[in-house]
């Protein structure tokens, strides 16, 4: 029986969020039939933990027989700051509609799992890339006074008998887009703005708890303050979600996102603003997207007012740890291309 010798040497470079450049060697008589390609993705601290579905690429996408090396893209749903192993597997559709397919690289090769992590940060550009398609949806602005945090009534209670009053600021999780620099790297307290178009309050129903702090909104933003875009996603539903970072000037989540983040205008962006009039400063923000909002400095509770909310819980919109949609468009970037 024919055979297809088995993919060795394995190399990887150019990793981007959503794609990465692979090469590998075969016999020069099979390279040359090769029609199609399968690549295999686990996590390396173990293998049955996460298997990932292969990618069937037919190569006359892109050429008659396999160009090495080639770009391979798609949505991988890596874990951030994660390393995976890689393992390619090749085949030859034969003019029955039988494949003839090789042996998987890594049975004949384990130096080739020693791949790098595939889950880098998103780049500044990148971010840019993203903050113009959430620009595109921002909506209208509408006004605001406040701004709100809601959680169960022990987080508070906690607060107040282990935390001297004071809300600290806590790692971020991996909610939102795979790539966003600031999950598991900053530290921060969310907060939320929007309010209701009918009533210009913030909406009585919550997806983290019946209690909720209130703090005017000069309290965490004003001149004093820097503003940046963070992220965009959404969870396969039709609402959209904006991620900010409110920074005091100097403080060190400003310098962290200085790196990171592109920096607003507080006076003058899509999202959230603002601005001087009348002698006083006015607050508003984007009516069609969920803003949220992290502040990076720890906030007293004595700055605001803790009450219960008369809606219901709605936990299925809770956006802890959410996965981002793959497929939107909307909310999608192509990175690296």
């Amino acid at each position: 029986m024919e055979l297809l010798s088995t993919p060795k040497n394995i190399e990887i470079n150019n990793i981007t969020c959503d794609s990465f450049r692979i090469s590998w060697a075969m016999e020069k008589g099979d390279l040359e039939r090769v029609t199609h390609y399968f690549i295999d993705l686990n996590k390396k601290e173990n293998k049955n933990s996460n298997k990932f579905k292969h990618r069937d690429v037919p190569t006359k996408l892109v050429a008659k027989a396999v160009p090495l090396p080639m770009t391979v893209r798609g949505h991988w749903f890596l874990s951030p700051r994660t390393e995976y192993s890689v393992a390619v597997q090749t085949a030859v559709k034969q003019s029955d509609g039988e494949y003839l397919v090789s042996g998987w690289s890594e049975t004949g090769d384990g130096d080739a799992l020693m791949s790098p992590c595939l889950s880098p940060d998103y780049a500044k550009e990148h971010l840019a890339q993203l903050q113009e398609k959430a620009e595109l949806i921002a909506g209208r602005m509408l006004r605001f006074s406040v701004f709100y945090r809601n959680q169960h009534k022990e987080y508070f209670q906690h607060v107040r008998m282990h935390c001297g009053n004071v809300m600290k600021p806590s790692l971020k999780d991996n909610s939102g887009s795979h790539g966003s620099p600031t999950s598991g790297m900053l530290h921060g307290i969310f907060f939320s703005c929007n309010t209701e178009f009918n009533t210009g309050q913030p909406p009585q129903d919550s997806p983290y708890g019946r209690y909720r702090f209130q703090i005017p909104a000069q309290r965490l933003f004003n001149p004093n303050t820097n503003l940046y875009f963070a992220d965009f996603y959404c969870m396969y539903t039709a609402y959209h979600y904006v991620v900010l970072v409110l920074a005091p000037k100097g403080s060190s989540g400003d310098l962290f996102c200085r790196e990171r983040l592109p920096q607003l205008d507080i006076s003058s962006n899509k999202f959230l603003t603002c601005c001087v009039e009348e002698g006083e400063l006015v607050y508003r923000h984007a009516q069609d997207s969920i803003l949220e909002v992290i502040y990076t400095e720890p906030v007293d509770l004595s700055l605001g007012v803790l009450g219960e909310i008369s809606g219901h819980q709605l936990m299925s919109l809770s956006t802890a740890n959410a996965k981002k949609d793959p497929s939107c468009k909307t909310c999608n970037i192509s990175v690296g291309r």
